[in-house]
């Protein structure tokens, strides 16, 4: 029996007990500033992150260390892991991915199928992103890229809106609205990221960085970031 497929699923899955819930990305301080105030506006916001800030520099990072991990190429794991952590603009932003990396590290190791020689490797990182941990049980399961892409995206976009139905709030059928129009982008997305080269990947969304530097200092909060 292939086990990609239920593995994916496992990966992808909101019950994946490394956090992600605890955490916006910027998001609630859009809310508190008023910019995220309802349906159109959370779509616009989880849209535009998806569009020309996940999907431009996550994705691709992630499609590379899959593919690194998979050709068992450790010194290029490293150098994607590293440029993924120098990658994030706030304090909150370094501390979600390196908690959540290191909740999902400790979870594979209590996992009875996880390849030890995945487990030591990934034993020897001192601080590794969660993109990096997160990779490497998709290709140590044998997740193709493609997949692993698809499900990342759809994975960041369902802790969003569980985040807007929070804190706008907004109502279940709202956040199913929302997920099914985000959704419908993700195939293409996945496909730009697989073929972005290293020179054409981008981070560059002032505005996200501006929300997540604010809401280090935000008076109220729900999340951690």
């Amino acid at each position: 029996m292939n086990h990609a497929l239920p593995r994916l699923l496992q990966l992808a899955s909101p019950a994946l007990p490394v956090g992600a819930y605890t955490y916006s990305q910027g998001l609630e301080w859009a809310i508190e500033a008023g910019t995220v105030r309802d349906e159109l506006t959370a779509l616009a916001w989880v849209g535009d992150q998806l569009e020309w800030n996940v999907g431009r520099y996550e994705a691709p990072s992630l499609g590379r260390l899959v593919a690194a991990w998979s050709e068992r190429d450790i010194d290029a794991v490293h150098r994607i892991d590293a440029d993924y952590l120098a990658s994030r603009e706030t304090a909150e932003l370094r501390a979600e991915t390196l908690q959540m990396g290191h909740s999902m590290r400790r979870l594979l190791a209590e996992l009875h199928d996880f390849p030890a020689a995945y487990a030591a490797e990934l034993a020897a990182i001192a601080t590794p992103t969660f993109p990096c941990v997160w990779s490497a049980a998709a290709a140590a399961w044998d997740v193709v890229p493609r997949d692993a892409l698809a499900a990342w995206l759809w994975s960041w976009a369902e802790n969003q809106v569980m985040a807007a139905l929070k804190a706008v709030p907004l109502g279940q059928a709202a956040g199913q609205r929302i997920l099914f129009a985000v959704g419908a982008r993700i195939p293409a997305l996945t496909e730009r990221a697989l073929r972005l080269g290293d020179d054409e990947t981008s981070n560059f969304a002032p505005g996200f960085a501006i929300a997540c530097a604010l809401h280090e200092t935000q008076y109220s909060r729900l999340f951690r970031s």
